[in-house]
This record gives C-alpha cells, sequence and structure tokens, in this order.
C-alpha cells in the first residue's frame, strides 16, 4: 500500500501539468486533479499492479475530463444575472455603483468559482448541498468558495485588476 501511495503523490505534478493543458484554468485544473486523486483512493482495490499506477491515474484523470464536459454540454448556457439586484439600488447611486462593482468583481471570477459563491453565499445552500447541485465533492466547493471570496475581496480593495482575478 505505501508504494501505491508513493506512486500516487509522485504523479501528481504531471496530472497538474495534463489536467491544465486539458482545462486551460489552474483552478479547473486543481479540482481534476483533486477528482482524480479521490477517485484513484476510492478504488485502489480496482487497481493492479500489472501496469503503472501513473498510467492508471492519467486514465482516471482523462476520463473525468471527458464525462465532466459532456455534463457541461448537457448543462447548456448559464444565465446572468446583470441587473438583478439594481432595480432595488436605483435611488441610490452609491449602492448602484456598489452593486456595478460587485458585478464586476463576479464576471472577473471563473465559472467554477462564481457558482460555488452564488450557490452558498447568496443562495444560502450548505456545502453539500452546493456540492450535489454541481456534481462535485463537498471539499471541491469549499476551495472553490474561499478562493472566490478570497478574488472578490482583491477585487474590491483594487489589489488585482479583473483580468487577473481569475
Amino acid at each position: 500500500m505505501t508504494d501505491f501511495l508513493a506512486d500516487v503523490e509522485a504523479a501528481i505534478p504531471s496530472l497538474r501539468r495534463y489536467a491544465l493543458a486539458l482545462t486551460r484554468n489552474p483552478d479547473a485544473a486543481d479540482d481534476l486533479v483533486q477528482d482524480c486523486l479521490e477517485r484513484a483512493l476510492d478504488k485502489r482495490s480496482l487497481w493492479r499492479p500489472t501496469g503503472a499506477v501513473r498510467t492508471w491515474l492519467f486514465a482516471i484523470l482523462h476520463n473525468r475530463f471527458v464525462s465532466d464536459r459532456r455534463r457541461d454540454e448537457r448543462r447548456g448556457v448559464m444565465a446572468e444575472i446583470d441587473g438583478a439586484l439594481e432595480p432595488e439600488a436605483v435611488d441610490n447611486p452609491v449602492a448602484t455603483v456598489a452593486l456595478r462593482e460587485v458585478g464586476a468583481a463576479l464576471e472577473a471570477l471563473s465559472v467554477e468559482q462564481r457558482t460555488a459563491l452564488l450557490l452558498v453565499a447568496v443562495e444560502g445552500l450548505t456545502y453539500g448541498e452546493a456540492a450535489s447541485v454541481l456534481g462535485v465533492p463537498a471539499g471541491t466547493v469549499m476551495s472553490r468558495v474561499a478562493r472566490a471570496r478570497r478574488g472578490l475581496q482583491q477585487q474590491l480593495a483594487g489589489d488585482v485588476p479583473l483580468a487577473r482575478v481569475k
């Protein structure tokens, strides 16, 4: 078992590079690698020592990527939330500007971070419920929400330009 875990750990940098090449998004690549590793550890009894652990991990990662893309294609286009909050702030120009800044900062986040943050912070879902909605583990939702909050804080504080929040 220790050889298996050592081989898994040694493959992580390669898995991350491959995931980044597939997704072209560092956050999505991290999520993909995390999902791959969770599945590999959960299904380690299925691995046969006739081949390399690294190859098996790449197969899991690739299959997960393909499955995720198919799932995303079935979901279709997400509806925009532009202007959803603005009618209440029409009488207060300061609130209107603040809402536009928050909206722009939200748009600068990756789709994964934005959806996780909106489900948890705006819709009030628990991490487990949001994970069920998104079809990802609760830990993934927690990391996406944390990264989204950090990105929003940096953007709204003016520390990072909009294009860098992703």
